[in-house]
């Protein structure tokens, strides 16, 4: 079925699709994972392979097929279309460096956006066999189960993981300085992984940095429907122009508490 108005989607249908196109995407990952690959790299010196563009013009195209009216963004090829309205966005392979070095723990991540707005999304694990989705009214799932972030509110007894490490030794080392001496548990990760197990409540809090839009849309879209939280280091809610550092918290309290820890000015 072709939708050509965009006016009234039904979220329903627009998860199903996402989950649809997020199980073909887990095909083609899993078929060339740990197979001789070719690897590239950007300007901004992040890799990408011929696999991470295979998977983003499969989708785009069944995207265009059933949604001609609506603008895409992909990763690898940019914009096609119009942004404003209604928006695809894609990110093929969340975590190119763990897939070419056979690690498992990389995503593929679709969102739908509305007037600059994440209404619907999936965080899909192609090798763990995991689909998360969620949508504005609907409730979020692993895998067609009902899940929910926890009910931490305590800082001090939080489970934490903070991505991009490197990245904050050398972008802000204070800020990391002050995460290392908070949380029960705490752990170094990467890619979209931590923000799949905040929302089914697993742990409570992320830490991320220097994301783009086709990283942090579905995230938002999945753990927002789970009922966590997920912003800016300044607390202000993420659309097309946002900065890329991301706070994702269980509860509004430890949300708060994060948002206060990395202010620079409150410690100055």
């Amino acid at each position: 079925m072709i939708m050509t108005s965009s006016d009234d989607y039904d979220y329903t249908q627009v998860l199903s699709d996402c989950e649809t196109w997020a199980e073909e995407a887990a095909v083609l990952a899993r078929q060339y994972f740990r197979q001789p690959t070719k690897v590239d790299f950007k300007e901004d010196e992040s890799p990408v392979t011929v696999i991470d563009q295979l998977i983003e013009n499969e989708i785009k195209n069944a995207i265009s097929l059933k949604y001609p009216d609506d603008g895409i963004l992909g990763e690898e090829s940019g914009i096609k279309g119009e942004i404003d309205d209604n928006l695809w966005v894609i990110d093929p392979i969340d975590g190119t460096r763990s897939f070419v070095s056979g690690n498992p723990l990389f995503g593929f991540l679709l969102a739908f956006v509305k007037s600059g707005v994440p209404v619907a999304g999936v965080i899909s694990m192609p090798m763990l066999n995991e689909i998360y989705s969620g949508a504005v009214g609907l409730s979020a799932t692993c895998n067609g189960k009902p899940i929910k972030v926890s009910n931490q509110t305590s800082l001090d007894e939080c489970v934490l993981y903070i991505n991009e490490g490197e990245k904050l030794v050398a972008g802000h080392p204070e800020k990391l300085s002050r995460l290392l001496k908070v949380g029960k548990v705490r752990r170094f990760s990467y890619d979209c992984y931590p923000h799949a197990l905040l929302a089914q409540g697993q742990i409570d809090a992320v830490i991320d940095y220097d994301l783009k839009p086709y990283d942090y849309f579905s995230l938002s879209a999945v753990i927002e429907a789970a009922g966590g939280i997920v912003t800016d280091w300044k607390g202000k809610k993420l659309d097309m122009n946002s900065k890329g550092d991301v706070v994702s918290a269980a509860t509004p309290e430890l949300h708060k508490a994060l948002i206060d820890l990395l202010d620079i000015l409150k410690f100055n």
